[in-house]
């Protein structure tokens, strides 16, 4: 009897189009999962019929509770080589292998400079403007260049999302707990004194930082009102790191110029959320990595992974 392998999350049906399954056809039968589940029941009943689970990001959390209740689960891949939403030592205690995949810091840049030129000019006001008959011109654009972009994390993502900055000739300054000089430096980009003095002095502020106990929170209201009434807040990174209500007060209540936001704190996100109809937003359903080539990455090495496993043999074990 083959096993079943569920792929969890594959809204736009490219799962079987972007790796070679076939090499795993014989001992393996994979079904793509197009309907997020929207609670721990309905995961359970979805997923309880599958030896292997294959998920996207963190969109889908796996606790002790839920993994307790996948008796026939045997392997579980995740994308990317971090994932905080599983429960390892359950997974463990329930003879569950989880793996992981490699994930490009790329496409999350491209989306985040997407994010903040489209606010910056006004695209999609504008370009509906245009389509509907609209006003011709309606908004002034934002300067980039000699303006000042801070950046609340210079990892792999930050600091590419740096270099773009610098090469628009913006200002870059950078702040996060461990940031030190001499890594600022490597960049090119300033050291801001404090978290404080680069929401207060920025133009454009954006988020890659690492969601854990000390981001969690890390902008809220105190700190949404240090920004300028011109400054924009652009988040890719994870929703709970900018607390969602104090982002909607301020938006709507015009403290800020506007947000850009990729990640919310439920996804799929429910048709009647606040986000949906906030002003002064543009907002994307968490695209950051939805690319062509992560997707090829992604299932590509989820193929590789079920097979290493089939051979005793499992491969980019998390954690």
């Amino acid at each position: 009897m083959r096993l079943r392998c569920a792929v969890l999350d594959d809204f736009q049906g490219v799962a079987a189009g972007s790796a070679d399954w076939s090499v795993i056809g014989e001992r393996v039968e994979v079904v793509a999962l197009r309907e997020h589940p929207e609670s721990e029941d309905a995961l359970a009943a979805a997923l309880g019929g599958f030896d292997i689970v294959v998920t996207l990001r963190e969109r889908v959390p796996f606790p002790g509770t839920l993994i307790a209740r996948l008796p026939r689960l045997k392997l579980l891949v995740a994308s990317g080589m971090r994932n905080g939403v599983i429960d390892y030592a359950a997974a463990e205690a329930h003879g569950v292998t989880v793996c992981g995949t490699a994930s490009a810091s790329t496409p999350p840049v491209e989306l985040t400079w997407a994010l903040l030129l489209g606010l910056a000019r006004g695209i999609v006001q504008e370009s509906n403007a245009l389509r509907s008959g609209g006003p011709w011109q309606s908004t002034v654009g934002a300067d980039l260049h000699g303006r000042r972009l801070g950046l609340l994390g210079l990892g792999r993502i930050g600091s590419r999302v740096a270099r773009v900055g610098l090469a628009f000739g913006m200002r870059v300054s950078a702040w996060s707990r461990n940031l030190t000089g001499e890594r600022a430096g490597e960049v090119g980009v300033e050291l801001a004194a404090s978290k404080e003095e680069l929401l207060a002095g920025s133009d454009f502020v954006s988020v890659h930082l690492a969601l854990g106990d000390r981001t969690r929170g890390l902008v809220g209201a105190p700190e949404l009102a240090l920004l300028k009434p011109t400054a924009y807040l652009v988040n890719t990174s994870r929703a709970a790191i900018v607390d969602q209500d104090a982002l909607l007060a301020a938006l709507h209540e015009g403290r800020i110029a506007g947000a850009g936001v990729d990640v919310f704190d439920v996804e799929p996100l429910p048709a009647d959320h606040p986000m949906r109809t906030a002003p002064r937003l543009l907002a994307t359903p968490h695209l950051g990595y939805v690319s062509r080539a992560n997707y090829a990455t992604y299932y590509g090495q989820a193929v590789e992974d079920i097979q290493a496993y089939l051979a005793g043999s499992p491969v980019r074990r998390l954690p």
